[in-house]
Order: C-alpha cells, then structure tokens, then sequence
C-alpha cells in the first residue's frame, strides 16, 4: 500500500471518527435541552442552527477555492507568493462579509422576535437578546470556514477532526454544567455558545497561519489587493451559486416552518431533522477527503486514479449513509422513543424522520458528480444542475410546508431528490466522463442500495413489540447492523478490501 493511499485512508478514518462523534454528542444531548429548557426554548435552539446555514449565503465560493488552492499549492501548482496574497485578499472580503452579516442579523433581531417567531411562553426581550447573541455567534463560527479551508486543503484532517471533537463537547456537553449553575435559560445557552466561538475561531486562527509558506520564503511584499481573487472568481462564483443553491434546497422548509409552527412545535420538527441529518454528515468526512486528493491527481493529470478514487467512495457512502437511512426511516418510532422516552413525541416525530431519512439517503449519492466536478475545476454543470434544482424544489416545498406542514415538506423533499438522482446525475456524468453512470449507478449504488432495502422491508415483516426503552434501542442497533453487515457484503470494494486483509493476515 503506498503512503499516499495509507494517508487518505487514515483522513478519512479521522474525519469519520470526528464527525461521528460531533453528530452522536450533538443528538444523544438534545432530550437533554427540550427535558431542562423546554421545547419552546430549544427550538430557538433550531433556529440558531438555520440561521448558521443561511449565513454560508454570504460565502460566494470562498471556502471551496481556498481549500483547492491550498490543495493546488501543495502539488506545487501555486507559488507561495500567489498563495499569500490569494489567503490575505480572502481574509479581508470574509471579515468584511461577517461584519456586514453579523451587523445585518443585529439590526433585525426586533424583527424576528416579535413579527416572525411564535413563541407561546418565552418573553419576548429573551428572545430578542438571545437572536442578538446568534447574529454574533453565526458570524464568528462562519469565519472559521476560511481556516477550516486551509487546514482541509492540507489534508490535516486528523488534526482538524480532533479539534472538531474538542469543540463539540465545550458547545454540546459543557453547555449542561454551565446552564445548570446560571440557569437553563436562552440567554445562558446563548451566552456561552458565544464563548465556545470565540476559542473555536482562535484554534483555527493559530493552526492556519502555522500551515500558511513562510514569510522568509517570499521576497516580494505580500500587498492588500483583491486582485488575486479575479482569476478564481468564475470558479468561486459557480460555487457561490450553487451553494446557495445547496443552502435554498436544504434550509428553505425550515424557514417557512419556522414561521407556521409554534416555537414548541418547531423544537419538535427540529429534533426530527437534526437526528436525519446525520445520514449527510456521514457523508461529510468522505467529500471532504477525496475533494482535495482528486483536486490534486487531476492537477497531476492523472485520470484513471481519480474514477478509482470516486467510484470507492461512492461504494464507501452507499453503505455507510444507505444503511443510516434505510434504518432511521424504518425504525424511526422505536429509535425516537428508546432516545427521548417521550411516546407522544416520537409518534407525532416519527414520519417526519422517516421522509427526511429517506431524501438525506438519496442527496448522499447524488452529490457526487459535484466532486468530480470540482477537481477538473469546470462546475458549468452543477450550475445548471442547480439551477433546475432551485426552479422544482422550492416551490414544491414551499406550497407542501403551507398547506401540510413538516410531512408535505418531507414528502417534496424525497421526491426531488429522487428525480434530481435519476435525471440530472446521469447528464453530468454523460459529459464529464462518458461510459461511467451505468456502470457507477448499477455497481456502486443500485446493487448495493435495493437489496439492503428490500431487506429492511422484510424484517418488518417479522412483528417484535419492544416494552422497553432498552429493548427498543437493541432492535434499532440489530436492525442497522444487519442492514450493513449485507450492504458490505454486496459492495465490490469492501469485498476486495477484506480479502486484502485476509491475505494480508495469513
């Protein structure tokens, strides 16, 4: 196995291990928040964490072209003076960008807390000094996807995934401690996720300019100009849009509910979704793998190890995401009641976990081609690609969200999805690279994907009434288990890996 293949696999390991713990940490606390805040308080708690997607509006591409031009100088394709002035004139525009934002969200916070949330309970000054202390917050945490550029181009994602994890307990699990001396009140929670911003933007700070080339090295000055930014613009700018895009598709049902639904209410749609959004989570630490190295080989010229690369991912988030969404959407009920305890809660939250599940499942794959996109660094497609997105899904959602709720919205959200999965990828990979979608649809998802699934269905045929808590949670890990254990065995690239270790062993 040669080092650069070794290395990947231990980012990739590191990144799994990272995101795993930040989404399980961020889940298994939440019974905690709505028990000791209430769920109208915990769906400002929801609120914070739309408002944080919204702001990534305001990133233009950025993030991405820092994190391929940190991949591209490291291949030697970007000299070190480029690199410093392209990493200043960033800084400066996403400092500029969270100022703008930060101070826009401060000036509306009036606005939110009276005219858009429908609290029932919380008085109305706590709600308002507490979306003042998100519009801060949100700034100082979307700054920290420059740095966070930087460190993945580098591919130091071991070191990236523990100060993630590190992070991740100070907000999920310190938070407890702290709101049960001060009070379990908005403001406190607030207040010190303020706190945990401020260390988090200054880990990543410390950690970049470490990784950035040398002064010492560059004889010319580096200079204040955002002209090094004007080449990467029709890149950054694609990206933009299609992030956009990305957020609009994602984060759009959650807006208009939050205006429909009651606060309590919202808590309860948020829980559901935040527990679904794990499946694209999983899928996280893969991309953000695989981009940079793909990044890299295509700079290299070197095609064919670029489709190895991407079909084995594609195996790899088949199994791993595919078998999270398989068994969160049928094992949703048991899985919400033997997490929360509450009966009423996980009936009224199931089918919303199921819907959500399901479409978070199918978005894993279809992702994709956006990343070989990326490394040849032409995203005309995707634009395209969103574009189409943005005109069926939107409108969808919002006309099911206002006339059915958080199921219509569901429901809209699987159905695009699929179409988006069946047309539009089988379009891009027909142009990008011609010959692959058959193949990379029937070997790397469908055989592994529709048999899984067709297994699920079966063991719900088999009736098992779970008293318990403890009983429930056992099904639910039972269930997941086999669902992964057979989507392992039907993958080609598990299965070669496994004999590899065999061998290797004996």
């Amino acid at each position: 196995m040669s080092f650069k293949s070794l290395s990947l696999k231990r980012n990739v390991t590191a990144s799994y291990a990272s995101q795993i713990y930040v989404t399980l940490i961020g889940i298994l606390m939440l019974p905690m928040y709505i028990k000791y805040m209430g769920a109208e308080a915990y769906g400002l708690v929801g609120f914070f964490a739309m408002l944080q997607a919204w702001f990534n509006l305001l990133d233009f591409g950025l993030t991405p072209t820092i994190g391929r031009e940190t991949a591209r100088f490291r291949a030697g394709a970007v000299d070190a003076l480029s690199f410093r002035r392209l990493f200043r004139a960033l800084s400066s525009i996403f400092f500029a960008i969270a100022l703008l934002g930060g101070g826009g969200l401060l000036l509306l916070s009036s606005v939110i807390a009276n005219d858009w949330l429908n609290a029932e309970s919380l008085p109305l000054n706590e709600i308002q000094i507490a979306v003042q202390i998100m519009a801060i917050s949100v700034a100082l945490r979307w700054m920290c996807g420059l740095y966070r550029g930087v460190i993945t181009g580098s591919e130091l994602l071991i070191w990236l995934g523990g100060f993630n994890a590190l992070v991740a307990t100070l907000r999920f699990v310190l938070v407890l401690p702290v709101m049960w001396y001060y009070g379990f009140t908005p403001i406190v929670f607030f207040g010190y996720q303020f706190l945990v911003a401020v260390f988090e933007i200054a880990g990543l700070w410390l950690k970049t300019h470490r990784l950035l080339p040398s002064l010492s090295l560059i004889s010319a000055p580096i200079g204040w100009s955002l002209a090094p930014v004007k080449p990467l613009l029709k890149f950054s700018l694609t990206i933009a849009f299609t992030a956009s895009v990305w957020v609009m598709v994602t984060q759009t049902d959650k807006l208009v509910l939050s205006k429909i639904l009651s606060l309590q209410e919202y808590g309860y749609f948020t829980l559901a979704v935040l527990v679904a959004s794990g499946i694209m989570v999983i899928g996280g630490p893969i991309s953000g793998a695989i981009m940079p190295r793909m990044a890299k080989l295509e700079a290299e010229d070197n095609n064919k190890e670029v489709i190895r690369i991407y079909r084995q991912a594609t195996q790899l988030v088949t199994i791993i995401a595919g078998s999270a969404a398989i068994t969160l959407a049928f094992c949703a009920e048991p899985l919400l009641w033997a997490w929360t305890g509450d009966a009423a809660l996980s009936k009224k939250a199931a089918p919303i976990l199921t819907l959500y599940a399901i479409g978070n499942g199918i978005l894993s794959v279809a992702a994709f081609p956006y990343y070989l996109q990326y490394a040849k660094g032409d995203l005309r497609l995707h634009f395209i690609g969103h574009i189409l997105l943005l005109v069926i899904l939107i409108p969808s959602i919002i006309f099911a969200a206002k006339f059915y709720g958080a199921i219509g919205a569901g429901y809209a959200w699987v159905t695009v999805n699929a179409f988006y999965l069946l047309v539009w990828v089988a379009v891009v990979h027909g142009k990008v690279v011609p010959g692959l979608h058959l193949k990379w649809l029937r070997d790397d998802v469908a055989v592994i994907g529709l048999p899984v699934a067709l297994l699920g269905a079966a063991i719900l045929l088999f009736e098992i009434n779970a008293v318990t808590r403890l009983e429930s949670l056992l099904y639910v890990l039972l269930f997941g288990l086999a669902i992964f254990m057979a989507a392992a065995l039907l993958s080609s690239s598990a299965r070669e890996i496994f004999k590899r270790k065999l061998l290797y062993r004996y």
